[in-house]
């Protein structure tokens, strides 16, 4: 983490406007807000790429060139390969332990878990984005491109097939792969592309039934909450007090809900909320022994007044840049 301070320093002044990821100031939200706004612009056909294993096959030799550019001190330049080449201990879960050397023998990947890894993972896909611009595919194709870690779109108002032509080809040159099944290009608002857990496309307004260009948490993302949610209130868990599963269920529904703020949220907290109750209701009957489903038993009035569960429907309504649809 000390590395990370002193090379950050060095190189945020580097990296391009395109780039979001863990940089002061900057954060997935401004990304999707970025897309948004290019959306609304016109930009409407969009390249949703996917890179496979991005952090594992970032090649050493051309990422140290990106880090000898502005650092010349060899004993920082020797810790950052000795990183990238550590061996990595896993074990079989049987009580044995083994070492393994992929990154050293592929002279490929970033530190799994290490601080240092999101730094190297945006200086080297710094290299793409320089490279659009230089080979000018951003003014000729008027193809913008929003980044964040190895998530990214470009988003262009027409010849989409051009510019995805010419990104796997800049991505063949820096020794990464394109996910072929993955990567697709999606014509808004015919069609919908999730980015960072959004959901953009066609959205209605409840009120009026008017369509518009707007963001919503993605349907993957609503499901493997309340998979969450349900593995937290199943019944092996009715030994632990009340309090203490409303207030884990408090954290992480509220922890979801700071992060899905942006648009059109209402109908994404309502059906959390639904699912909440229903499964926190299954787990009081487990619990106290009640038979059914416990509407009677644990009202919504219980559950939110007595036991203080959180409710997002109500903190929605509270957030001046959530749209309620």
């Amino acid at each position: 983490m000390a590395a990370v301070i002193v090379l950050e320093a060095i190189f945020e002044a580097d990296l391009t406007e395109e780039q979001y990821a863990y940089r002061p100031q900057r954060s997935a939200h401004d990304a999707v807000r970025h897309v948004h706004g290019l959306l609304k612009r016109g930009y409407t056909e969009v390249i949703d790429a996917d890179l496979s294993s991005y952090f594992d096959t970032i090649p050493h030799h051309e990422l140290m060139k990106s880090v000898a550019r502005r650092v010349s001190d060899g004993a920082m330049l020797a810790l950052i390969k000795s990183w990238l080449e550590m061996a990595v201990e896993e074990n079989d879960g049987k009580g044995n332990k083994r070492r393994t050397t992929v990154n050293k023998d592929s002279g490929r990947g970033t530190p799994q878990g290490a601080p240092i890894s999101p730094l190297l993972a945006n200086l080297y896909m710094r290299r793409f984005l320089l490279g659009w611009k230089q080979a000018g595919w951003d003014t000729k194709l008027k193809a913008h491109i929003v980044n964040y870690a190895d998530d990214f779109v470009i988003l262009c108002p027409r010849r989409a097939e051009r510019a995805r032509a010419a990104m796997e080809a800049m991505m063949c040159k820096l020794k990464l792969r394109v996910n072929q099944q993955k990567t697709r290009i999606c014509r808004v608002p015919e069609e919908s592309f999730d980015f960072l857990g959004y959901t953009l496309g066609r959205c209605y307004r409840a009120q009026t039934g008017k369509a518009y260009i707007g963001t919503k948490p993605s349907k993957k993302r609503v499901a493997r909450l309340c998979e969450k949610i349900s593995q937290m209130t199943e019944r092996k868990w009715c030994w632990k007090e009340t309090q203490e599963l409303v207030g884990a269920l408090n954290l992480v529904v509220k922890g979801w809900g700071n992060y899905f703020r942006l648009g059109s949220v209402s109908k994404a907290y309502r059906a959390v909320d639904g699912h909440v109750r229903y499964r926190l209701r299954r787990w009081l009957c487990h619990k106290h022994k009640v038979k059914g489903q416990g509407r009677n038993c644990f009202r919504d009035e219980y559950l939110y007044q007595k036991l203080g569960l959180f409710r997002l429907e109500r903190f929605g309504a509270n957030l001046p840049w959530a749209t309620a649809q």
